[in-house]
């Protein structure tokens, strides 16, 4: 007897005291320290600026890269084309991968993909491994700027969002700006290399940094359920891949953007090359919609197009793309092709634009978030002036200054500074949280094409337009013209005066003639760029009035 109450009094306290269960994972989440969004928006912004940098700062370098490698110039330029192509091709896909792995371990995986190769890219002895180690580079950078996007709208209430956007708008915008200023200084006074290996340093403070104030949010663990199947025996499902869509959106974006790339260079359609890419891009594209649209977890949601807000928000993300990046590229040339600007200097006639959206944006944030102005009038206030700066460009001439050029480009910084913000207010307006990480893919899926579309155009239309002024000027100037010939003769008899003899001094006539020609006509063309970029987006405009109206989220808690 005394044996049995002694067992259970040893028996008593171990039932009285039952086993804790384990922490749940919001529980864990919970404990830990409350980071504040900014730090966390500042982060991922670190990384995304870095990459969309890398997407111009080779530019100016390309003929030190050929001398380095001992290639030619048409030959290095595929380190252009094989960056863009891969990260055109996995930009779309970054959402369902983020979701496979975990928004934040994809993330730093992307930011170290994109570290460790531009160390790569920068020691390359040839050209073969340089190309390689850009294709590796652009699949990692794919990936950054629509997880930081997802990020942006997760970690900040929608009350606080339009800030965040102002964040990024500064960054997409003034990375692509600076890029080929940036490369050019580096060129001049280092190396080309050093191109590539300042992306380390900020690399690894990026992945410091995101290790460390980065995290998943609680609801993002449910979204993740849905690439696997359902549960069993408690584990979870089998992975689902799309393995058709990823075929058809991988090959089918590649070849666009080779096309895109490439296609000036090639003769377009008059390479069967261009015509074998144009056949397999829009074939694959096009089942890719079909496919994606009937798959139960896609790669890419195109069903969220049946939202309008969203939908119109995606024609301006690729109106946003197409202007900026077309005048970004067009800008630099021009000054430095017609106005003998060096690099650097032409870079300087970008910085007012920069400095202007610097300012603006968290201004356009604060007069969203207060309700001063409703998100699609301010719009619709900056397209329009975008549309009208283009318009403004268009009508300068060889004797614009350096003023002019910079006042312009803080004009259409003006318009961009109001642009991006209440645009990524609307996108995500009459979006549930669960789809705000398959919208961003989307959203910079359409960003990064109006881009690709925008340097197409204007590479091709500047060309094209200057052998149609060239044509009709020429025509009309006939050889016996007494106002050619007379200036010939003035040209010929100042350059005898400078120790020239009569037949080369009458050569060097006629060489002037033709340069002012070109130079007159080549501005023409640019001139024209200018113009039809500014009526798109005019006509554009008045499409922001078709949104629906929506309700502004209420001021969140000082909690967040």
């Amino acid at each position: 007897m005394q044996k049995s109450m002694a067992t259970a009094t040893l028996i008593e306290p171990l039932q009285a005291t039952p086993p804790q269960p384990a922490k749940s994972v919001v529980q864990l989440r919970k404990s830990r320290p409350i980071i504040n969004p900014w730090v966390v928006a500042l982060t991922v912004t670190l990384a995304t600026f870095m990459e969309l940098l890398d997407t111009s700062i080779a530019n100016v370098s390309l003929p030190y890269i050929a001398g380095g490698l001992g290639r030619s110039y048409d030959e290095v330029t595929w380190i252009l084309t094989t960056y863009l192509v891969a990260n055109a091709v996995v930009l779309p896909m970054s959402a369902w991968l983020s979701r496979v792995f975990g928004r934040k371990t994809y993330y730093m995986a992307c930011v170290a993909l994109f570290t460790i190769t531009s160390f790569f890219c920068g020691i390359a002895p040839t050209l073969g491994i340089m190309l390689l180690s850009r294709v590796l580079q652009g699949i990692g950078g794919g990936g950054l700027a629509p997880v930081e996007q997802a990020i942006l709208v997760d970690a900040f209430p929608p009350a606080k969002r339009a800030s965040a956007f102002a964040l990024y708008t500064v960054a997409i915008v003034t990375a692509p700006a600076i890029g080929p200023v940036l490369g050019g200084w580096i060129t001049d006074n280092y190396n080309w290399r050093w191109v590539f290996f300042i992306n380390i340093p900020v690399g690894l403070l990026s992945l410091f940094l995101t290790n460390r104030f980065v995290h998943d949010p609680e609801s993002y663990a449910e979204e993740r359920k849905t690439v696997r199947g359902p549960a069993v025996n408690g584990k979870p499902g089998k992975l689902r891949v799309d393995g058709i869509g990823i075929a058809l959106v991988g090959l089918g974006s590649a070849a666009l953007e080779v096309l895109l790339d490439r296609g000036q260079i090639d003769d377009w359609f008059g390479s069967r090359f261009i015509i074998a890419m144009f056949v397999i891009g829009i074939s694959c594209l096009t089942a890719a919609v079909f496919w994606e649209l009937h798959v139960p977890d896609p790669i890419i949601d195109f069903r969220l197009l049946k939202v309008r807000n969203f939908a119109l928000a995606n024609l301006f993300y690729f109106v946003f793309g197409f202007g900026l990046f077309a005048s970004t590229t067009m800008i630099p040339q021009l000054l430095q092709s017609l106005y003998g600007y060096r690099a650097i200097d032409a870079g300087l006639v970008l910085g007012p634009g920069a400095l202007v959206i610097t300012f603006l944006a968290p201004v356009g944030a604060q007069l969203v978030q207060r309700g001063i102005v409703k998100p699609r009038i301010l719009l619709f206030g900056a397209v329009m002036i975008v549309g009208m700066s283009f318009l403004h460009y268009s009508h300068f001439n060889l004797d614009t200054d350096y003023k002019h050029y910079a006042l312009a480009r803080a004009l259409q910084g003006l318009g961009y500074g109001f642009f991006f913000v209440p645009l990524s207010v609307i996108a995500y307006s009459q979006l549930s949280p669960a789809q705000n990480n398959k919208a961003s893919s989307l959203t910079n899926f359409f960003r990064n094409w109006g881009g690709s579309f925008g340097i197409a155009f204007i590479t091709t239309m500047s060309e094209r337009r200057q052998n149609f002024h060239q044509d009709r000027v020429g025509s009309t100037i006939a050889a016996s013209s007494s106002t050619l010939q007379q200036n010939i003769h003035q040209t010929a008899a100042y350059l005898q005066a400078h120790g020239f003899s009569p037949a080369d001094a009458v050569t060097a006539a006629y060489g002037r003639v033709y340069d002012q020609l070109h130079a007159q006509t080549q501005l023409l063309a640019f001139m024209d760029c200018f113009h039809i970029i500014g009526v798109i987006t005019l006509i554009a405009a008045p499409l922001v009035l078709l949104t629906k109206s929506f309700k502004a989220p209420a001021k969140a808690p000082e909690g967040h």
